[in-house]
C-alpha cells in the first residue's frame, strides 16, 4: 500500500478541490470545540458531493476500509470549513484519498488525514473494478 502523505502540515495547494461546510451549534461538544468524529463527517460530505457533482458515483458502493487524522487546532461554531481533497493512489478497485480541514481562509489546516475507499458490488459486496466514469474523476484529484 502507498505511503500516506501526513507529514508536515500541507499546504493548500497540494489538494485539487474543497468543500465548504457551515458548521452548527450542534457540532461543539462539552468543551468547547468541534468533535472529532465531526471532522469525518465532513470530509465524507466533501468526498461524496464531489462525485455526485461530477456524476461519478454508480451502483457500486465505496467503503471506508482505512482513515486516519491528525488534529493540529481545534475549530468550533460558527467557524466556517473548507475541506481540501485530493487523490494520492488509485487502485482496481480503490482510492486512497488525502484530505486536510482549513479554517475558512487560514493557511494551515485545523485537521489532516487520510482514508481508502474499496469499490463493491452493491448486492455481494465483493470488491469490483472502478467505473470509467469513477476512475477518470478521481484521477483528476491526483497530488502532482
Amino acid at each position: 500500500m502507498p505511503k500516506r502523505d501526513e507529514g508536515p502540515l500541507a499546504e493548500r495547494a497540494t489538494y485539487k478541490a474543497f468543500h465548504m461546510v457551515s458548521t452548527r451549534w450542534a457540532d461543539n461538544d462539552q468543551y468547547g470545540h468541534i468533535n472529532n468524529a465531526k471532522f469525518y463527517e465532513f470530509v465524507d460530505s466533501a468526498v461524496n458531493s464531489h462525485l455526485l457533482i461530477a456524476d461519478a458515483l454508480t451502483e457500486s458502493i465505496g467503503l471506508v476500509v482505512d482513515s486516519g487524522c491528525r488534529y493540529t487546532s481545534s475549530l468550533k461554531f460558527p467557524d466556517v470549513i473548507e475541506v481540501g481533497i485530493k487523490v494520492d493512489h488509485v487502485g482496481t478497485s480503490s482510492v486512497n484519498y488525502g484530505f486536510a480541514v482549513f479554517r475558512r481562509g487560514a493557511n494551515a489546516p485545523a485537521a489532516i488525514g487520510h482514508f481508502v475507499h474499496v469499490y463493491v458490488d452493491a448486492e455481494t459486496r465483493r470488491p469490483k473494478p472502478l467505473p470509467e466514469r469513477l476512475r477518470a474523476v478521481v484521477e483528476n484529484l491526483k497530488a502532482d
